[in-house]
């Protein structure tokens, strides 16, 4: 049999980690595929040693980003009317009109919006999508690539960027079958669905349920139960360095125990600072109660603000910050690239420290892969910096109704019971901990460590 070849399309560096920072690469070659990484990141592939096709003056159509935010929107408007549910109001962002340019795409998306709100309109949308792009130089572009390639499968990494549908639509046009990875646990209740591919590929059952759900043109048969690569590495002993090298690499106190305070965007939880200054509280009332704690702050990777400093200043004898070790790009959020390095430094983390305390993050599930605990923030600051904000708000997103029992994370209900819930994960976890490993099993296909093989498995039954 003639070996196949598949294109990895890399429409942002977003699916960078799941796909170029962990086996997937070596997987698909070890079964025998040609794989090439067809690559709209700023990183050079191949100096990883990754066979790459750059792409180059990738730009969409300028009506087409008014369609992606219209098609959100109707989807949006028709899980309301369908679901009966305003919960898919909090998912919406406002319009901007910062600039002439953004102002005209946000006149022409609510325009669309108001003539099209309707599972008809929506179907006109799409179409417009589809249309709009491949009168581009760009869908011209990667005509020609796969022309020249004629590659066997392309699977795209990510389902929302709008530099993705290009692409996809030249491989449809050529006959060439197409999938993308559906790339985060909470994005489907989120309209975040920019492509249309012949197959899909889902973290979990219950993730499937959603799809075909949210989008019922979508047959069952297209659609693949493979889990995420994003935990892989968690089950890699060997890149898991001893305490001494760690405490010592990030200037820790190899006399204290640690935990780590997991930061969130400032979009997702502007009071993050307040927050952890009263984690710091908690552990400095503790370690006069007898203790030996500190805290390692992890903060979000697209966070490059200064909101943590006074707190960091005010608690340097308890908090050390060992910051992710992602790339800046850019200055937009997906222009801020993981590395294989914070692959390592986070398994690391995770190992190293005893629980995690976080805002509602998917960190629960990095922490039950080593069989600790995860507590989450739930209360509101006195004194918040937008007073629309609320934790009310984060916790009722569809994606947290998956949880199979409220026990699955230690709730922190109030600043002044923080000490308490921390001793509770450091001392009597096991209950936590359980039922946050059922939780990660409805939400990713276990054996977690086999989600890679899993991806090329039903990628050969496609292509063979």
């Amino acid at each position: 049999m003639p070996e196949k070849k598949v294109f990895i399309l890399f429409p942002d560096g977003v699916g960078l980690r799941n796909f170029a920072f962990s086996n997937f690469y070596k997987i698909g070659l070890d079964l025998k595929i040609k794989i090439k990484y067809w690559n709209n990141t700023p990183f050079n592939l191949t100096d990883l040693g990754f066979d790459d096709i750059k792409i180059r003056g990738a730009k969409s159509n300028p009506l087409t980003d008014s369609y992606k935010n219209a098609r959100k929107q109707i989807e949006l408007n028709l899980s309301i009317k369908d679901k009966g549910d305003l919960v898919y109001d909090t998912y919406r962002f406002p319009f901007s009109y910062k600039n002439i340019k953004t102002a005209i795409k946000s006149y022409a998306s609510r325009f669309f919006i108001a003539t099209h709100s309707s599972k008809k309109g929506l179907e006109k949308v799409r179409k417009k999508i589809k249309n709009s792009e491949k009168k581009s130089a760009y869908y011209n572009n990667c005509l020609r690539t796969l022309q020249e390639e004629r590659p066997d499968f392309v699977f795209c990494t990510n389902q929302r960027p709008v530099l993705a549908i290009a692409p996809l639509l030249a491989a449809k046009e050529l006959q060439i079958p197409t999938g993308t990875f559906i790339f985060s646990w909470d994005n489907l209740p989120k309209a975040t669905m920019v492509v249309e591919t012949d197959y899909y590929f889902v973290w979990s059952e219950h993730m499937k349920k959603e799809l075909l759900d949210y989008y019922p043109y979508i047959n069952e048969k297209d659609v693949f139960v493979v889990g995420t690569p994003q935990f892989e590495s968690h089950f890699e002993n060997e890149i898991i360095i001893d305490k001494q090298h760690f405490f010592e690499e990030h200037k820790l106190d190899i006399n204290k125990k640690y935990i780590c305070y997991s930061g969130d965007d400032i979009t997702t939880c502007p009071d993050d600072a307040k927050y952890l200054s009263d984690v710091a509280d908690a552990v400095r009332k503790l370690n006069i109660e007898g203790e030996s704690l500190g805290i390692i702050f992890r903060r979000c990777p697209v966070d490059f603000s200064n909101r943590y400093d006074e707190v960091l200043k005010k608690n340097e004898d308890i908090i050390v910050s060992v910051n992710p070790l992602w790339k800046k790009i850019g200055e937009g959020w997906n222009t801020i690239l993981p590395t294989n390095s914070d692959i390592k430094l986070l398994a690391n983390t995770i190992f190293h420290t005893e629980m995690v305390v976080n805002l509602g993050s998917s960190m629960v599930f990095d922490y039950a892969c080593f069989q600790k605990a995860c507590a989450f923030i739930n209360y509101d600051v006195s004194n918040k910096i937008d007073a629309d904000w609320s934790v009310s708000k984060i916790y009722n997103y569809v994606h947290f109704r998956s949880m199979p029992n409220k026990k699955a994370v230690i709730w922190l209900d109030s600043a002044e019971e923080i000490a308490d819930k921390i001793k509770l994960g450091l001392y009597q976890p096991d209950e936590t901990i359980e039922y946050a490993k059922s939780w990660f099993e409805i939400i990713n296909q276990h054996p977690p460590k086999e989600a890679s093989l899993r991806i090329w498995k039903a990628i050969e039954s496609i292509i063979n």
